[in-house]
């Protein structure tokens, strides 16, 4: 769901765009406490993830495609502030360079895209984690609930945004009826992509998803009489630190997956509009699509420029994009982590422990 330029009023943008800096500047704070050592290239590999999934359109309705987000995604598995800054690294990179989502509405889609996802998805999620017992398997059906739930959100607050600022005087109800219809079926799938995900690391490293840290430690299990029991808190055993187990080989899984997925799976990618493209061209208001500032980028429209052959040109960008994403993304937040170690502290400090020593 790209917004792109014309869709919203220069006053709207510009609102949208000074909102969008504010949430950006909020989320670097607050990102320093939720990044570490481990933290900070895995939310870099997260940015790279999403924009390699992101050119993954699945079709959702006869004409019609989807993709995800990554606003839940990227929430659950490295905190919400992270996530914001996530999602505005991928939208930033491919507005720019690949011509995807206007540069006049990158605030609009920031705000839509990378925050309003962002919010909805992590309070239902802790919502639901504080509801449901602690387990795997009811960690990843609130992932599902809450990605389910953040994209038909993201949807209304576009709409929102159009009934203030829209270019075009088309009545609202049809354009919420229509964006909030698609956007659930399209919900559906990022539900089941963010699942999936979540699901995945759960089982291999519980300890780097940020949405469950200290929630997921089984109890130590004695056989009494044929039967498994709690054993007594006191003969359990700590469970493991697991800040001294190395993410390497996790993180060259996760890049290789996203290389992989960017530059051979996307070429079989639905070719149909995605939801908001349909609703525009349903509604009328797509002919006030402006052109792109950066459609003469050589990697506009996910493709590279000089190379004739779709299936190489497509996948090569893919790579591009990810290699960019990662590589700018791993360098934001290891600049915002180093950040809150300020000078004569132990790394990794946080801030209300530096607090609770200068009271």
């Amino acid at each position: 769901m790209h917004v792109p330029d014309g869709f919203i009023d220069a006053p709207v943008s510009v609102a949208a765009g000074v909102f969008a800096v504010g949430a950006v500047a909020v989320s670097l704070r607050g990102a320093r406490r939720e990044l570490d050592e481990r933290t900070a290239p895995l939310a870099g590999l997260v940015a790279a993830f999403i924009f390699a999934v992101q050119m993954l359109n699945f079709p959702v309705a006869a004409g019609t495609s989807g993709h995800l987000m990554g606003g839940a995604l990227a929430a659950i598995l490295v905190g919400p502030y992270t996530a914001v800054l996530c999602l505005s690294v991928v939208l930033l990179l491919q507005g720019i360079f690949f011509a995807d989502g206007g540069l006049t509405a990158l605030g609009v889609n920031i705000t839509v895209m990378g925050v309003v996802t962002v919010v909805v998805a992590y309070g239902v999620f802790r919502l639901l984690a504080g509801l449901l017992p602690r387990s795997r398997r009811s960690a990843t059906a609130s992932a599902f609930v809450a990605a389910l739930v953040s994209v038909p959100a993201s949807a209304a607050a576009f709409t929102l945004l159009y009934w203030i600022g829209g270019t075009t005087d088309i009545p609202i109800g049809k354009v919420f009826t229509a964006m909030v219809g698609v956007h659930v079926l399209i919900g559906i799938g990022e539900a089941v992509i963010t699942a999936l995900t979540v699901g995945a690391v759960l089982a291999v490293r519980p300890d780097l998803v940020h949405g469950v840290q200290g929630s997921l430690a089984a109890p130590l299990k004695l056989r009494v009489d044929g039967e498994l029991v709690d054993a007594p808190a006191a003969t359990r055993d700590p469970e493991p630190a697991p800040a001294h187990r190395s993410t390497r080989g996790f993180w060259i899984t996760g890049l290789v997956s996203a290389f992989l997925l960017a530059g051979f799976v996307s070429f079989y990618a639905s070719a149909n509009p995605d939801g908001l493209e349909r609703v525009a061209a349903d509604q009328g208001f797509d002919e006030k699509v402006e052109e792109h500032g950066a459609a003469d980028s050589p990697l506009a429209d996910y493709g590279v420029g000089d190379i004739e052959n779709a299936r190489l040109s497509g996948g090569l960008a893919g790579v591009i994009g990810v290699s960019a994403t990662v590589v700018v993304g791993t360098g934001v937040f290891w600049v915002v982590r180093r950040r809150k170690e300020e000078p004569g502290e132990e790394p990794g400090q946080a801030p209300r422990d530096r607090d609770r020593e200068n009271a």
